[in-house]
């Protein structure tokens, strides 16, 4: 995300990158969605739920456009330059028979690089890896560009701001209620405080600040290296990430299913909105990584079919995770990680299980902390960088890990309040990165293509919202998000 034309990798099926595709959206996100879902309200919820996805999916097949578009200028300006080295070399050649019998071969393939229709479909074929921050270096102006890495830097410190949260807290649970109930977790009527005791004179919130230090010191040195998550590693950690889902669905429908459910959601509670909208922007995020994800499907055909087809899955497992959690627990027990509801022994008698799911986001967010750091740090690099400079040595190895590392810890230090963290991050640098940069690439990559190739210009992978209506109303709807949010936040202060 550093803002190159980078390899387009190894190719795959197009089932194949509907999974991929499926693991990047369900994340974190799903975990924190429960929570949000009983303080709205089951059926406001269910409906913000669909229209974001919608919105998500929208603005999924506006950044496909801009990579055909981005795709079709980059091999536009080869073979034009293609078209001026043949131009050279026929100006240079004498009339020598056998120099006419090369120039005549050349002319024979010529056709294939730059005689080829303006607008040709074949122009707009996705096969270079052209990441979102090139494609806003070809369409934006510099300060759209600034803007634009801004708000990508910005989702990532909320990104690292709710991991470094999250693992120590998901710790700080599972020790803390181990020692005090004998391994059996929390109970389902206790309600903890921060400042309650959990190892001797520790409290609580004394344990989490030191699960944050040792998981900064284990973890934050990765940002002053180069790391990148290996296939095997991204296998073990789906696979684990799943186990997990399908347990706890199956164990909330089994308890729901013997008269054990607890929850009774409301209709509607509008005070929820502002958490249910941020956890729901976040959990449809993947924009940002469309092009390393899409570029390597061997055949792009059906490409929107199958991402309409993702997202009508995904959609399906949110409702499916939150409904069955509303439903099983009541909603003032329900915890920030969903995971903890079930290291308790009334809901799930196998120890080993127990420990499994509380612990299981420290296992898979501790795989995804180093990557998302060097990703930060990189696009603080570009942000800066001027063609043809270098970095001092302090510079680029010290103070750009530093600054990456520093500002997220600090955050998780004050508060473990994941839903706030999810639903700022998804409320504003989200909102941001999953509708407004999408909404103006696909708008000047229209304008761009049209000045280079023509009026009558065939995008094969244009978007079905083609019309200009709906550009504007993705962004109408961005800035409605934003006012909101922004009024309930202020709002719910001055009540305070």
């Amino acid at each position: 995300m550093a803002g190159e034309i980078t390899e387009t990798g190894e190719l795959y099926s197009p089932y194949v990158g509907l999974v991929y595709m499926f693991n990047l959206i369900v994340g974190t996100g799903a975990l924190t969605m429960p929570k949000a879902f009983a303080s709205a309200g089951w059926l406001v919820s269910l409906v913000l739920l669909v229209f974001l996805g919608f919105m998500s999916f929208v603005t999924t097949t506006f950044v496909v456009e801009a990579m055909a578009a981005a795709n079709a200028q980059l091999r536009w300006k080869r073979m034009e330059n293609h078209q001026k080295e043949d131009d050279e070399d026929s100006s240079t050649a004498s009339d020598s028979d056998s120099l006419l019998q090369d120039s005549h071969e050349r002319a024979e393939k010529r056709p294939i690089l730059s005689v080829q229709r303006r607008g040709s479909p074949n122009l707009f074929e996705i096969t270079d890896r052209v990441e979102m921050g090139q494609m806003a270096s070809m369409f934006f102006n510099k300060v759209g560009v600034n803007l634009f890495y801004f708000c990508i830097i910005i989702y990532l410190y909320g990104d690292l701001a709710i991991y470094a949260a999250a693992v120590p807290f998901s710790l700080m649970q599972v020790s803390c209620s181990a020692v005090d109930n004998d391994s059996c977790g929390v109970e389902a009527d206790t309600n903890y405080n921060d400042t309650d005791r959990c190892w001797g004179p520790l409290r609580r919130v004394d344990v989490y600040h030191i699960y944050l230090a040792i998981f900064t010191l284990l973890l934050g040195p990765f940002a002053f290296f180069d790391v990148q998550k290996t296939k095997y590693l991204q296998i073990l950690t789906s696979l684990m990430r799943w186990i997990a889902f399908a347990i706890m669905i199956a164990l909330a429908l089994v308890r729901i299913g013997r008269g054990q459910g607890a929850g009774r959601p409301p209709l509607a509670d509008f005070s929820g909105v502002r958490n249910l909208f941020g956890v729901c922007v976040y959990s449809f995020m993947c924009q940002h990584s469309l092009p390393s994800l899409l570029t390597p499907v061997s055949s792009k055909r059906r490409l929107t079919r199958l991402v309409l087809l993702d997202y009508v899955l995904i959609l399906a497992f949110y409702g499916l995770l939150s409904f069955t959690a509303i439903f099983c627990f009541r909603g003032d027990s329900l915890l920030d990680m969903y995971t903890l509801n079930f290291a308790r022994c009334d809901v799930v008698g196998v120890a080993a299980v127990r420990f499994f799911l509380g612990l299981f986001p420290v296992f898979t967010i501790s795989t995804n902390f180093p990557i998302i750091a060097v990703t930060l740090r990189n696009n603080w690099k570009t942000l800066f960088h001027r063609e043809g400079g270098t970095y001092p040595w302090v510079v680029a190895r010290v103070v750009f890990p530093a600054i990456t590392l520093m500002p997220p810890v600090l955050v998780a230090f004050c508060t473990h309040d994941l839903e706030s963290l999810v639903g700022i991050t998804g409320a504003y640098a989200g909102t941001g990165i999953q509708y407004v940069v999408p909404a103006f690439l696909v708008y000047h990559c229209r304008k761009d293509t049209q000045l280079a190739f023509g009026h009558g210009t065939l995008n094969k992978h244009r978007s079905p919202f083609r019309h200009t209506f709906w550009v504007g109303f993705v962004l109408l709807w961005a800035f409605s998000c934003f006012v909101f949010v922004t009024a309930n936040i202020v709002l719910n202060e001055t009540k305070l």
